[in-house]
C-alpha cells in the first residue's frame, strides 16, 4: 500500500522564491571586485535571477545546455546558480586555480556554451581562447562602466539583464534533471566531473541544515570563505535562504586583514572554510589582540585541520566544527557539531573528539572494508577503506565511463579513497588517505597524524610527510616543511616534540626545510607534486 500524498519535484528554484517570500529582510552581502560593498535582499535577488533567466534564453540557453562560471563570490554568481539551473541548464563552476591544461580540458569536456566571468579572470581567458570552444560566449559580471578592454569579444553582465521582465515563468522539471557540474581537481589524470541534480541538490541542503540547526537560520550572517567555484561553496548558498541566513560574500580578498575586517564589519556570526584560510584569520586574531566581536562559530573542511589550530580557536571562544565531504557527495557527508555534554569538556578532551572528522549527515551511509571488501566494525580500532552511499552522492561521472568503473564496489558504494575508522558512536576518523599512508617494514604509519603532530611545533607553519623508498623498510616517513619564522629546528628536536604520540619505529627520518609547500586547486598540500620534487632526494642510511 502506498500513501496518499502529493509528489511535487523538487527543484532549486523553489529555495530563492520560498526565501523572496518568508524571508524578505535577508540577503547577499558582496565585497565586488569593483570595489564597492553591494546589498541584494532575496526578493531583490529573485528579480535579478528572473532578469538572468530572460537573458540566458535570449543567448539560446535551454535544458542541458552547460553554462560555465568563472569567478569569485559574491551576488552576480549566486543570481547565476538559481537562474541557469532554474531554467533546466547546468551550472558548470570552474576553480581559477586550476592549471591551464586542466581548464581547457574540463571547459571542452563539459562542452560549455556560455562562460560567465569576473574582470579578474579576463587576462586568464584571453590567454586560454585559442584553445576553448570557438562558439564559446564570455560574459563579464560587471556594468558597462568596468568593462575591461581586452580583444575578446565580450557581452556585459548588466546589459544582458536591462529590460529585461522582473519575473519569469520557471518551468516544472523532472527532479533527476541536473542542475550542477562540479570537476575534481584532478591531482592524477583528467578532472573528473560530479553532475548534481535538483533533488539530490535540494536534500544535501535540507541535510546539512538539520545538522547545522542551531548554527542557520532566520537572521544568521554566515561567511562563505569556500568559494561558490569549490563544490558549491558546500551548499550553503542553497542552504541559507532556504534557513533564512544572509549570506556576507568575500569577494578576491581572503587574506587573514580582509576578512577580519569584513567578518567585524558586518557581524559574522558563522564561517566556513579551509584549515590554510582559518591560518591567516588566527594570526591577525593575534595581532589585534582580539576577535571580531559577533564571529561565534567556524565550519572548517577540505583538509584536517591542525590540533593546534583548533585549540587556538577554541581557546578564544570560537566553536570549530570539523567537517568532511568530498566534490562526490554533494560535498558534505559529515558535520562536526557537537552534543551539549562534548563542547562542556576540558579543552584537550573536548580536542580529541574535534579533531575528528564529525559524525554522518542524515542520509549518508557509511561503511570500510579490507582490502579483500570484508566489511570492518564500527570500533574506533578497525581501519579500513572508506565508501559512502546516499541520495547525495555521484552514481556515476559525467561522460567517463572509465573513470567510473574503477571508483564503485559491487553495491554500488562510492570509493572515497580514504582510509578511516568509525567509532561506535559514529565519528569518523580519516586516518589518511590510501595513496599517502606510509608502509615501513610492514605496518603503517599515518601521514596525517605525523603532519598534525609536527605542525604544533611552534616554529613550524606547515609540513607534509611523505613515504621515500627504503632498502631494509620498503618506506620511511621524511618531513618537508615551512618555518614560521627564522629558527628551523632538528631532526632530533621535532622528533623530541611528537614523542609522546608515536613509536619510535613511526618517527621521520629527515626534515627538509622549503620556502612554500605546493598546493593544489583547492587549497589541499599537493603530494602529487611533493613526489615529483623528491626525486633526487636520498635518504640518509644511503648518502
Amino acid at each position: 500500500m502506498q500513501g496518499l500524498m502529493m509528489n511535487r519535484p523538487l527543484s532549486i528554484i523553489d529555495i530563492l522564491t520560498y526565501a523572496a517570500e518568508a524571508h524578505p529582510a535577508e540577503g547577499i552581502v558582496s565585497a565586488r571586485t569593483e570595489g564597492d560593498i553591494h546589498r541584494e535582499t532575496y526578493p531583490e535577488a529573485l528579480a535579478r535571477v528572473s532578469q538572468l533567466a530572460h537573458a540566458l534564453a535570449a543567448l539560446g540557453i535551454g535544458e542541458g545546455d552547460r553554462v560555465a562560471t568563472l569567478a569569485w563570490n559574491g551576488y552576480r554568481h549566486f543570481e547565476l546558480y538559481y537562474a541557469i539551473s532554474g531554467i533546466g541548464a547546468v551550472c558548470h563552476t570552474i576553480n581559477p586555480r586550476l592549471a591551464a591544461e586542466q581548464m581547457i580540458y574540463i571547459v571542452n569536456h563539459a562542452e560549455d556554451r556560455v562562460l560567465f566571468t569576473d574582470i579578474t579572470f579576463v587576462p586568464i581567458l584571453e590567454a586560454l581562447r585559442p584553445h576553448l570552444p570557438e562558439a564559446l560566449r564570455i560574459v563579464v559580471m560587471t556594468d558597462r562602466a568596468h568593462m575591461p578592454d581586452s580583444p575578446l569579444d565580450l557581452l556585459c553582465y548588466e546589459e544582458l539583464l536591462d529590460g529585461q521582465p522582473t519575473d519569469y515563468p520557471w518551468p516544472e522539471l523532472d527532479e533527476n534533471t541536473a542542475s550542477a557540474l562540479c570537476y575534481t581537481s584532478g591531482t592524477t589524470g583528467n578532472p573528473k566531473g560530479a553532475l548534481y541534480s535538483h533533488r539530490s541538490t535540494v536534500l544535501h541542503s535540507f541535510t546539512v541544515a538539520v545538522s547545522l540547526l542551531q548554527k542557520l537560520g532566520l537572521g544568521k550572517r554566515i561567511l562563505p570563505v569556500v568559494p561558490l567555484f569549490h563544490v558549491n561553496a558546500w551548499g550553503l548558498p542553497y542552504m541559507a535562504p532556504m534557513t533564512g541566513a544572509t549570506l556576507v560574500m568575500p569577494g578576491a580578498h581572503l587574506d587573514g586583514k580582509s576578512l577580519y575586517d569584513l567578518i567585524e564589519a558586518e557581524r559574522v556570526e558563522f564561517a566556513w572554510g579551509v584549515p590554510s584560510v582559518w591560518m591567516g584569520l588566527l594570526a591577525e586574531i593575534k595581532a589585534r589582540g582580539r576577535n571580531p566581536e559577533a564571529l561565534t562559530d567556524m565550519l572548517v573542511g577540505g583538509a584536517a585541520p591542525p590540533r593546534s589550530m583548533i585549540a587556538a580557536f577554541e581557546e578564544r571562544g570560537i566553536c570549530v566544527n570539523h567537517a568532511w565531504g568530498m566534490t562526490e557527495m554533494s560535498p558534505i557527508g559529515t558535520h562536526g557539531t557537537q552534543p551539549p555534554a562534548v563542547e562542556a569538556l576540558p579543552l584537550e578532551q573536548k580536542l580529541d573528539i574535534k579533531q575528528r572528522a564529525g559524525r554522518r549527515a542524515f542520509g549518508v551511509e557509511l561503511k570500510i572494508t579490507d582490502p579483500e571488501g570484508t566489511r570492518m566494525p564500527h570500533d574506533g580500532e578497525a581501519t579500513g577503506e572508506l565508501f559512502v552511499r546516499g541520495n547525495t552522492i555521484a552514481s556515476a561521472y559525467f561522460n567517463d565511463a572509465a573513470a567510473s568503473a574503477k571508483s564503485f564496489d559491487a553495491e554500488g558504494w562510492f570509493a572515497t579513497g580514504d582510509v578511516a575508522s568509525i567509532s561506535p558512536e559514529g565519528y569518523l576518523t580519516i586516518r589518511d588517505r590510501t595513496k599517502d599512508l606510509i608502509k615501513s617494514g610492514g605496518e603503517w604509519i599515518s601521514s596525517i597524524d605525523l603532519e598534525n603532530a609536527v605542525v604544533s611545533h611552534p616554529a613550524v607553519a606547515a609540513c607534509a610527510a611523505v613515504a621515500v623508498p627504503h632498502p631494509k623498510w620498503g618506506e620511511r616517513p621524511v618531513l618537508i616543511a615551512v618555518a614560521s619564522g627564522e629558527a628551523r629546528p632538528t631532526l632530533d628536536e621535532i622528533c623530541d616534540h611528537v614523542k609522546e604520540h608515536f613509536a619510535k619505529w613511526q618517527m621521520p627520518d629527515d626534515v627538509v626545510w622549503v620556502d612554500a609547500l605546493p598546493m593544489t586547486a583547492t587549497g589541499k598540500i599537493s603530494k602529487l607534486t611533493l613526489r615529483g620534487t623528491l626525486g633526487d632526494y636520498v635518504h640518509p642510511d644511503l648518502r
